[in-house]
């Protein structure tokens, strides 16, 4: 007799197609049917219970099913699901709005709300080429990106990705950008340690933005962590560097902070911490804790500027989305920056940071390398020679199968398994984290 618990999963194999996933493996291996969530916590239907390192796609910062969030969400429902945001405004956008500006670095002073970090990106790059168009310099079409950068799925953000999985199938009709090679510290080709270098790796990048300056509308990055191409870290001076260059031959620099905003690397956002100024600065994910999907685009009263004038003149930026601004979605973020901005909650996160380091020292015997920006962490495993795994041994796939049976919810990127767990978990919960997740990777290349 079927249970009710497969006939569920039976129903899901048959109708839902599910993203970034080789259905085939479903046949062996079907996915969880959650029932629940709580704090860092996923639940199954059988009452099994699984530590969520990921945050569920690194959206979720306060723990599943938080108090706070849901009285916020359900307040908000009370008065207002959903209100279209083209001549209409309404509160939650409003405090939203003005708390985004006043807690990011100065000279960001408009917001534009979307629905998710791919169109957070799209936005970003189509008021970058608007803005040249109406400054009379419409040969500046051009995004220059990194090699290994990620910026979301949709046409235009697959333009500028740097990541052959995401953007091979669809090469043919992808307007033609400039790939930079990145930096990569683990296999630095200079031999240095980015603890100590002054971003020797700049190099490639200076030489293309100047050779193209003509034609370069802006630059897009991922600051310090490089998320899909494996948690890639590297030190705040790059960014300084391409500051500096930007400036000064007068390129658009977009930050894309969308995996790495929020606490995420200890900081509310990376360019206040290190005193950056974007152009663009794209957030979503974290911004609402998981619980609805939104996402905001920050720029300058300069770029704002080029767009405004009379409407039979159409400087104005044609983008439209059915659930930009969100009220729902607006609230819930609200709350949430106000739990990250009190009682020095980021503060707060230090010692587990600290944690999280010393934890990682166990990785330290097996081939590859464990680091670690903030509240992220990955442990990249390869042969002796630095020489990735062969993809045919899915060596991600089966660390990920060994963590289940131990209670923990991994997703690795290939070869690299990586942490970002809510960002309140315990020290102890990272402890037991990390410890299981060694004995899962040592349990696959035993």
């Amino acid at each position: 007799m079927i249970s009710e618990n497969q006939s569920e999963l039976i129903r899901d194999l048959h109708h839902v197609w599910h993203p970034c996933t080789q259905h085939k493996d479903y046949e062996t291996t079907p996915p969880i049917l959650i029932e629940r969530a709580e704090g860092i916590y996923l639940q199954d239907r059988q009452g099994n219970r699984y530590m969520d390192v990921i945050a569920s796609w690194w959206v979720n910062l306060f723990g599943h099913n938080h108090p706070r969030l849901n009285k916020a969400l359900t307040q908000q429902l009370e008065k207002m699901a959903h209100v279209m945001f083209a001549g209409i405004t309404h509160q939650p956008a409003i405090d939203l709005a003005d708390s985004l500006v006043a807690l990011s670095p100065s000279g960001l002073e408009k917001v534009f709300f979307s629905d998710n970090g791919s169109t957070a990106v799209e936005v970003a790059l189509k008021m970058s080429l608007q803005y040249w168009q109406e400054k009379g310099e419409s040969q500046k079409v051009q995004f220059a990106y990194l090699k290994g950068g990620y910026h979301g799925e949709t046409l235009g953000a697959l333009s500028v990705c740097g990541l052959e999985i995401f953007r091979g199938k669809f090469e043919k009709v992808l307007p033609s950008h400039l790939p930079v090679e990145g930096p990569d510290c683990f296999r630095c080709p200079y031999g240095l340690q980015r603890e100590s270098c002054n971003a020797e790796c700049f190099e490639p990048m200076e030489k293309a933005l100047g050779e193209n300056s003509d034609t370069l509308a802006g630059v897009i990055v991922e600051p310090l962590v490089q998320g899909a191409a494996g948690m890639m870290m590297y030190p705040p001076i790059y960014l300084k560097k391409l500051q500096t260059v930007c400036e000064s031959l007068g390129i658009h620099m977009i930050f894309d902070e969308i995996a790495v905003a929020f606490g995420r690397t200890g900081s509310l956002f990376v360019c206040g911490a290190h005193d950056l100024r974007p152009t663009f600065l794209c957030l979503s994910k974290g911004i609402t804790s998981g619980y609805l999907p939104l996402s905001a685009t920050l720029t300058t009263d300069e770029i704002y500027s080029a767009f405004y004038g009379e409407y039979d003149d159409m400087k104005l930026f044609i983008h439209s989305h059915s659930y930009s601004a969100n009220p729902l979605a607006c609230a819930v973020a609200n709350e949430t920056l106000k739990m990250l901005t009190e009682n020095n909650f980021l503060e707060s996160l230090k010692p587990k940071i600290a944690t999280l380091k010393e934890c990682g020292k166990q990785f330290e015997g097996l081939n590859g390398e464990f680091r670690q920006t903030g509240m992220i962490a990955a442990v990249e495993l390869v042969k002796n020679n630095k020489e990735r795994h062969p993809f045919e041994k899915r060596i991600g796939y089966q660390v990920f199968l060994e963590g289940l049976k131990r209670g923990l919810f991994m997703r690795p990127l290939g070869d690299v398994v990586y942490f970002i767990p809510p960002l309140v978990i315990s020290e102890a919960e990272i402890e037991t984290m990390l410890n299981t997740a060694h004995d899962c990777i040592n349990a696959v290349l035993r």
